[in-house]
């Protein structure tokens, strides 16, 4: 038989086993890339001296480098990484210890923190400054202004581009398996060895990430549209312990009138 069309969706409940590793590598390395980045977005947006520069190298080189390259990097930086410090600093890591998870993870991370950063800095530059200023007249401080009104509003724009990050995110879990992490592709490659159809189990793969990144897709514009409901409700403002949400209205009518 040339292609065995039952074979493709019978070995998907066996792929499926593995679908909870693929998912708590991409939420958690999406977590820590979306504090990163938010981090290397404040730094870029505030002109940070000296950080700004290494900011800047940090992702020009790992927008510029194949993930599958840092993947590697990672695998094996990190052990030689911390062989270094057991020599020079004296410490007691266990170099063998680490889990797979961890390159995965940090390298995923680290790459998606350079793309989301770009796109996290846009977002907040494109938050009306009369809201911040609004915020500052009433007595908020720069820290519940950013909780309160900026971030709200920043999250509203940039979310379709940090949700196609997610579903990239999500796909580049498939290269994981360098990292000697087992994830969906690397089961299926696995199962695949025992009847050497390779090509019924990629199409297996692909029918797999195709369905979740449909649903998350999905979800993410209805998440989007309930965003963009709520700030047209409050105006991109929200009540806070300062001032009721009339006057933080009118005050950022004020401002902006004032602009």
């Amino acid at each position: 038989m040339l292609f065995d069309f039952g074979l493709v969706f019978r070995q998907i409940p066996k792929i499926l086993k593995y679908l909870p590793v693929t998912l708590e590598i991409a939420v958690a390395a999406m977590a820590f890339s979306l504090i990163l980045g938010f981090l290397v977005a404040l730094i870029k947006i505030k002109r940070v001296r000296v950080l700004t520069p290494l900011a800047g190298f940090y992702v020009s080189f790992t927008r510029g480098t194949p993930i599958l390259v840092q993947l590697y990097a990672t695998y094996y930086g990190i052990p030689f990484f911390l062989q270094f410090c057991n020599a020079k600093l004296g410490t007691d890591w266990n170099v063998n210890g680490v889990p797979p998870i961890v390159f995965a993870l940090v390298a995923l991370a680290l790459n998606d923190a350079a793309y989301s950063s770009e796109a996290i800095r846009a977002a907040i530059v494109a938050v009306d400054r009369g809201q911040v200023e609004a915020a500052h007249s009433i007595g908020m401080t720069t820290w519940q202004t950013l909780r309160r009104v900026v971030i709200p509003e920043a999250l509203v724009i940039a979310l379709p581009s940090l949700g196609n990050a997610f579903i990239g995110m999500i796909k580049g879990t498939s290269l994981v398996f360098v990292c000697a992490v087992v994830d969906m592709t690397a089961a299926g490659r696995m199962l695949a060895a025992r009847n050497f159809r390779y090509f019924e189990m990629y199409v297996s793969l692909a029918i797999i990430y195709w369905v979740i990144t449909l649903v998350v897709a999905r979800l993410l514009v209805v998440w989007e549209r309930r965003l963009r409901r709520d700030a047209r409700g409050v105006k991109g403002l929200a009540p806070t312990e300062g001032g009721t949400r009339d006057e933080l209205d009118d005050s950022t009518a004020r401002l902006t009138q004032k602009v």
